[in-house]
């Protein structure tokens, strides 16, 4: 792992790069998450698959000591299909909301796009929206000195 930190006082900053991945998953799915059941996220197929992405033997969610680190999060998507849209749930015109648990996936900052790009690319094939929802940005994470 090519680390960058930086001292600043008894903690150090390391520079990432967050990838949040807004996952669509079944009303029961969420409601089993929120419930505490966190095995139910091997049963969702959408949910399952972007985890075994992560789970795989890449730089996705690398802690050092820690690999494959993600955080979920339960929440609602909302929106409204325009008439030239082919949602996989509602319909053109009419608003609708998508049970979705968002994954927070930490990678190093130093990892070059060459390496990154083929693991977005595998997040972005594996989501199931007409018009993905997955952000990249950049953050400091705060680590003990």
């Amino acid at each position: 792992m090519g680390t960058h930190a930086v001292s600043i006082g008894m903690a150090s900053k390391r520079s990432v790069r967050i990838i949040r991945v807004y996952c669509p998953v079944a009303a029961a799915t969420l409601t089993a998450l929120i419930a505490g059941d966190v095995a139910v996220t091997e049963r969702d197929p959408t949910l399952a698959a972007m985890l075994a992405i992560v789970r795989d033997d890449n730089a996705l969610g690398d802690f050092g000591l820690y690999r494959a680190v993600a955080e979920l999060s339960p929440g609602w998507e909302l929106f409204t299909p325009t008439a030239a849209a082919r949602p996989t749930l509602g319909a053109a015109g009419s608003s609708q909301a998508s049970a979705t648990v968002v994954l927070n996936i930490h990678v190093d900052a130093t990892i070059d796009d060459a390496a990154l790009d083929p693991l977005l690319d595998r997040l972005l094939a594996a989501h199931p929206w007409e018009v993905p929802v997955i952000e990249l940005s950049s953050a400091a994470l705060l680590m003990r000195g």
